[in-house]
């Protein structure tokens, strides 16, 4: 495919691939994301693929592998378009039937459509699925749309042409000024503002600047960034290839799991294709405007997703966290200006560029802007991904869309932030997903995993859970962290089999506000934060098992 060397060839590019497509064929649309992967999708896939070929139906009917539609629960999902009529938990022994039945038929096949498992209502429609009605997708609405190793897709649905705008009439200093009028704030913990970040690595002195996509994501309970990154990879990089322009860098790196091969394959195939058509290296759609990127793996350890550490990885040296007083925009990868943002946070980029900071800051609450992906898993009827706007509450998350908590239980707490996150009981449902309401709750945001927790749940083992997994996580570099973990890991299970004593709920605050104050990184001085979160509001639970 010849190279693309201007905004106007770009478009010329998108015009002839729409061209081409009939917007009345039918397409299905096969989820690939890793829960329906899991599930046994590839032999769905091979069976819709034999079926086709068997009824010579392949010029009048498309196949789409595509990334995570977010209904985890329910895999594997095959949607057929343009009916949008979805079928879930579909088998290969279904597909004859869909075939037959919806594709040439256009009937819909009861059995295999969504049923409300308390009301017994039934949805053939995605739209219509509680599910997916009550959310408002922005950032994975076109993953049943897009093959993720096709960049045409992503060009047939816009793609790149936020980075086009930012190129071609607007400055970098406009890019920069656009992000932080937007207010976008960094999806992967802390919430930081991705504008400032951006500036201060734009400002710092160096000869060289980097940037990164974190796409470690090793926080138990979250794939988040997974169901962007493998179902739709450009639009992350659209969104690093932009702030890599405002930043003034010529060099990123991709910072990701070294266990998800199909991550691996979308990413490598992403960029292959990027440069084929002249939207990543040299000289980009003419502009002048260089940039590469390269890929690193993780080590398998969850420390090696905090920011100093996972720079040190890309060095070539052991993942270990730097003091907190050496800031990595000024000196980070090879002491030189370096801005990370996780996947999700990139993935805002390019549609703030499109739309403007005006449209982006229409949406959320007062200091949370944009929409917020979340990993619902626990004691809940819908598991998996969804997307909201910030503002939406906690109720609506846990009912509306998850469908409540299964078996008739009562709601015990939700859980917010993964192994160093915080649980907050029923009475604060009503809450806004807001990083600074939830923050103040004792139950920051983090990264967006949720996990639902019923009447039956014992707080104590929860927070035990938490802390045995990141003794192990550790890296052990600082005492504070390494120790503290430890001990206070000790003396929970000390209390949970029955051999706690008094004194030791003040001793576990003490650790942990040591810990807090003395780690070198955010592993050690959160790690007591599912401790102390539990403690503020299920303290009973844990003087009953001492007495």
């Amino acid at each position: 495919m010849p190279r693309i060397n201007s905004a106007a060839e770009l478009e010329e590019r998108r015009s002839g691939i729409l061209s081409k497509r009939d917007p009345d064929k039918t397409c299905i649309s096969i989820c690939s994301g890793m829960g329906c992967h899991g599930l046994g999708n590839d032999r769905v896939i091979s069976a819709f693929e034999e079926e086709i070929n068997k009824q010579n139906l392949k010029t009048k009917v498309d196949i789409r592998v595509t990334g995570c539609h977010g209904f985890c629960e329910k895999g594997p999902i095959v949607v057929i378009y343009p009916e949008e009529i979805c079928y879930m938990e579909v088998t290969p022994e279904d597909v004859p039937e869909i075939i037959s039945q919806t594709v040439l038929e256009k009937k819909v096949i009861d059995r295999l459509i969504y049923t409300d498992p308390n009301t017994g209502e039934k949805a053939a429609h995605q739209s219509e699925i509680p599910f997916y009605k009550n959310q408002t997708q922005y950032l994975i609405s076109y993953n049943p749309k897009i093959d993720p190793t096709s960049i045409d897709d992503y060009l047939a649905n816009g793609g790149y042409s936020g980075l086009s705008k930012a190129l071609f009439e607007m400055s970098p200093e406009q890019v920069l000024e656009e992000v932080k009028k937007a207010n976008l704030r960094g999806r992967g913990g802390g919430g930081f503002p991705a504008g400032r970040k951006w500036e201060t690595a734009r400002n710092a002195p160096g000869k060289d600047k980097y940037v990164i996509v974190n796409g470690h994501e090793g926080e138990p309970g979250a794939y988040m960034d997974r169901a962007i990154f493998t179902g739709n990879p450009h639009l992350v990089l659209e969104g690093l290839i932009i702030g890599a322009y405002a930043i003034g860098s010529h060099q990123g790196f991709i910072y990701t799991r070294h266990d998800t091969p199909q991550l691996k394959k979308n990413i490598d195939i992403a960029l292959a294709k990027a440069t084929e058509y002249g939207l990543l290296g040299e000289n980009i759609l003419g502009s002048g405007f260089n940039f590469n990127v390269e890929v690193h793996f993780d080590v398998g350890i969850f420390v090696s997703g905090e920011s100093s550490a996972l720079m040190s990885s890309i060095e070539g040296k052991n993942p270990e966290p730097r003091p907190k007083y050496i800031r990595t925009s000024v000196r980070g990868v090879w002491d030189m200006p370096t801005n990370l943002n996780n996947v999700e946070t990139w993935a805002n980029v390019s549609q703030i560029i499109n739309k403007g900071a005006e449209w982006y800051t229409s949406i959320g609450t007062e200091k949370s802007k944009g929409t917020k992906l979340i990993s619902l898993s626990g004691n809940i009827v819908n598991t998996g991904v969804v997307e909201v706007p910030f503002g939406t509450t906690l109720r609506e998350l846990v009912y509306d869309i998850g469908g409540g908590v299964p078996n008739g239980k009562k709601l015990k707490a939700i859980h917010f932030g993964g192994p160093m996150g915080g649980s907050i009981p029923e009475e604060f449902l009503d809450t806004p997903l807001d990083f600074d309401e939830l923050a103040k709750l004792g139950a920051p945001i983090g990264a967006g995993g949720l996990l639902v927790l019923d009447e039956d749940t014992n707080m104590v083992e929860k927070t035990r859970f938490f802390l045995d997994f990141l003794v192990n996580e550790s890296c052990g570099k600082c005492v504070p962290c390494r120790e503290g973990i430890r001990q206070m890991a000790k003396i929970l299970t000390n209390i949970s089999e029955g051999n706690g004593k008094e004194g030791d709920i003040e001793l576990l605050e003490e650790i942990a506000e040591v810990a807090g104050t003395a780690s070198l990184c955010a592993l050690g001085k959160t790690a007591s934060d599912p401790l102390l979160s539990s403690l503020r509001y299920f303290r009973d639970e844990y003087e009953a098992r001492i007495k």
